[in-house]
C-alpha cells in the first residue's frame, strides 16, 4: 500500500506533459498484452479444433471458404461455400450454401448454387448435393439431388430428380443428365419424360 501512495505522489510530482507521456506509455503497453493474451488463447483454440476426429486428422472449421483452379491463366471454375471445414488427412473441403461458376475459356460457361458441396484436391473433382441448381450460358437450366463435376474436359453428371428447362422451348425429367464437356448439349438417362413447347406466333 504504502509503494502505492509512493508511486503515486511521483506520478503527481511530474509536471503535465511527463504525465501524458506516462499515461501513453502505459496505454500502449495495455493493449500489447491484451493482443499477446488474445492470441493465445485463439491460437489454443485453433488447436483444439485440428485436434478434432481421429489422431491423424485435422480437421479446421472456417467461415466464407473460396476454391479456384487456374492453369496457364485459364480460370476452370470458382466454388464459396458461406460455412464448411477441411480435411488435410483426406484433402477434402466440405463447404456449405455453396454458389460458383465453371469457365470456358475465361467465360462462365455454367452457374450453381447448391446447400452442400466437396471438393477433392487430389481429384479435382467437385460434388454438389441437395436443392442443387444450375444455368446453362444458352439459359438452360437444371435441378438435382447430385451433380458430379470431374474437370473442364470431362462430362458434368446430374443424378436424382433431374429436371431440365430449356426457355419456354423444353422442360424434361430423368433419373440422370450428363452434360458435355462443352456446357452445349446434354442427355438424360433412366426413365425420362420431355415436352416441348412451340411458340407462340404474334
Amino acid at each position: 500500500m504504502e509503494n502505492l501512495k509512493k508511486i503515486y505522489e511521483r506520478f503527481k510530482a511530474l509536471d503535465k506533459k511527463k504525465r501524458s507521456y506516462l499515461i501513453a506509455v502505459l496505454a500502449v503497453i495495455f493493449v500489447m498484452s491484451w493482443a499477446f493474451i488474445s492470441a493465445g488463447v485463439i491460437t489454443c483454440n485453433f488447436n483444439r479444433a485440428q485436434l478434432k476426429g481421429n489422431e491423424d486428422e485435422q480437421k479446421v472449421d472456417a467461415v466464407g471458404i473460396i476454391i479456384t483452379e487456374t492453369k496457364d491463366g485459364q480460370k476452370y471454375f470458382e466454388i464459396y461455400g458461406e460455412t464448411g471445414h477441411y480435411s488435410n488427412d483426406h484433402s477434402i473441403a466440405t463447404l456449405n450454401n455453396v454458389i460458383g461458376n465453371f469457365y470456358k475459356e475465361n467465360k462462365v460457361a455454367m452457374s450453381f448454387q447448391s446447400s452442400k458441396g466437396t471438393y477433392d484436391e487430389k481429384t479435382g473433382v467437385i460434388t454438389l448435393y441437395d436443392n442443387t441448381f444450375i444455368v446453362l450460358e444458352d439459359g438452360t437450366s437444371l435441378n438435382t439431388d447430385k451433380l458430379i463435376w470431374s474437370g473442364s474436359d470431362k462430362e458434368t453428371v446430374a443424378e436424382g430428380h433431374v429436371l431440365i428447362k430449356k426457355n419456354k422451348e423444353m422442360t424434361a425429367t430423368a433419373e440422370k443428365g450428363v452434360i458435355s464437356a462443352g456446357y452445349e448439349k446434354f442427355k438424360i438417362i433412366g426413365k425420362t419424360q420431355t415436352k416441348l413447347y412451340s411458340k407462340e406466333k404474334a
